[in-house]
């Protein structure tokens, strides 16, 4: 008599897709008794793997108002719930920390370390978000600020045709040799994103260092439109896995097996995905230096939203700036710490230690909402927020409308995240970039239909 689905089941095996093939085969070699359990435990897939005890982490963060004891609140009940996952060995939340969506997401300033995985969620979509510095001779802030305002592109999408700037061919044949990247739309982006940088707390910020005087440009920026296109392709082969292996697993905690094909292309998108962004930091600082007629003297950058891996062990930096020379294969260990668009950015060094994990803050990070702020502010003037808040620096908007939820008040109180970098010994500022002026996107969102239907 042929053996049925009823018959494995009662043998104590989980039914599933494997079900049909074992079964064809088993009654076709006519095995029984211990042959077929042998047989079958060889076809059976592994049992789901669990969520594990939570993993204690460090924790470099003190709140000092009501407003940040609500966050750091938020920010610990969410890691607790991600320290759960099956595959994760440490983490550490950084003082700029603010939770990032649902219980159990990974928060901005968080770092987490994972055995053989690559979370995508863990990076999110703005994929290597980093920030870029040119030492610049033979110019004046004013001239530098004004040069990069008619060499960038803030807001929504990429430059028209016509507008679009050129992108190394060997660049794009990578994107083409890789099994992520490979994508109409992706290369699409990756041509037309180029010399962008999109909107939220992406800045051109110009200023001089402290310690010498030097003019400086500093971009913040990520990978834009490929990147957020390999996110989402990597989530949709996460979220398989994780419903094959891993069902209790949290979907924005999922994971692509390290050591699998999937997980050796996307390791690779990655590292292509970093050179684009890199390159895509490099022209629009040497179209401001051309326009401006400065001449470049020095030159350095880092990410600080990416994964960085060592042996079998994989580091998400969601917001985190690397200050570990195992971090840092194209830098000399200055790394960049943006705060807001009033204050002093940041260069920092540092070494590795427990609580740190390899990692310094990234920027000054929010205690409320963009929303939130924006309820704050008592529905105030634009004019008169943005007066008051600017005083002193150049402060533009490249849509032509100030963005109040990325002004100074938005953000942590700067000369506390500093300072508790300091107490807890994440790194030492070596300069400061002393603020001239900045412009983001501003809020090109204003005049949207949305907007428009909900006012």
């Amino acid at each position: 008599m042929a053996l049925t689905g009823k018959d494995l089941i009662e043998m104590g095996f989980t039914p599933g897709p494997w079900f049909g093939p074992a079964l064809d085969e088993a009654n076709a070699r006519g095995l029984g008794g211990e042959a077929l359990r042998a047989f079958l435990e060889t076809h059976a897939p592994p049992p789901p793997i669990d969520l594990q005890k939570s993993v204690p982490f460090e924790v470099n963060i003190e709140a000092e108002t009501v407003a940040e004891e609500a966050n750091v609140a938020a920010v610990l009940e969410t890691m607790r719930l991600l320290m759960k996952t099956p595959t994760v060995r440490a983490g550490a939340v950084m003082p700029d920390a603010c939770p990032a969506g649902p219980v159990g997401t990974i928060p901005v300033g968080g770092v987490v370390a994972a055995e053989g995985a690559i979370h995508p969620g863990f990076h999110s979509a703005d994929i290597c978000c980093s920030v870029m510095v040119s030492e610049l001779v033979g110019a004046t802030p004013a001239s530098v600020l004004d040069a990069v305002q008619a060499s960038t592109h803030f807001g929504p999408g990429g430059r028209a045709e016509g507008q679009r700037l050129p992108v190394d061919l060997e660049l794009i044949d990578a994107f083409r040799g890789n099994r992520f990247l490979n994508d109409q739309k992706i290369l699409f982006t990756a041509e037309s994103h180029m010399g962008t940088q999109g909107d939220g707390n992406h800045f051109a910020f110009v200023g001089q260092s402290k310690a010498t005087g030097t003019v400086c440009l500093v971009t913040h920026h990520g990978s834009r439109g490929p990147g957020a296109g390999l996110y989402k392709a990597g989530m949709r082969v996460a979220e398989a896995l994780r419903q094959r292996r891993s069902p209790a697993t949290l979907k924005q905690n999922a994971w692509i097996d390290a050591e699998s094909a999937e997980g050796r292309a996307y390791w690779d998108a990655l590292q292509i995905l970093r050179r684009w962004t890199k390159a895509n930091h490099e022209v629009i600082h040497d179209r401001a230096l051309a326009a401006a007629g400065a001449d470049l003297s020095h030159r350095f950058w880092n990410e600080h939203n990416f994964v960085f891996r060592e042996g079998d062990m994989f580091f998400h930096a969601k917001g985190a700036t690397p200050i570990d020379p195992a971090f840092l294969p194209d830098t000399s260990g200055v790394q960049i710490v943006p705060l807001n668009m009033g204050a002093p950015i940041l260069l920092v060094k540092g070494q590795r230690t427990q609580r740190n994990l390899g990692f310094a803050p990234h920027g000054a990070g929010r205690n409320l909402s963009r929303s939130a702020h924006l309820r704050g502010l008592g529905g105030r003037p634009v004019d008169a927020v943005f007066e008051e808040e600017t005083q002193g620096i150049d402060a533009r908007f490249w849509c032509g409308r100030p963005d109040l939820s990325e002004l100074p008040s938005a953000y942590k109180n700067p000369v506390a995240v500093r300072a508790q970098m300091a107490a807890f010994d994440l790194a030492d500022v070596v300069d400061e970039i002393m603020p001239y002026g900045a412009i983001m996107a501003g809020d090109w969102e204003h005049d949207a239909p949305w907007r428009r239907k909900r006012r």
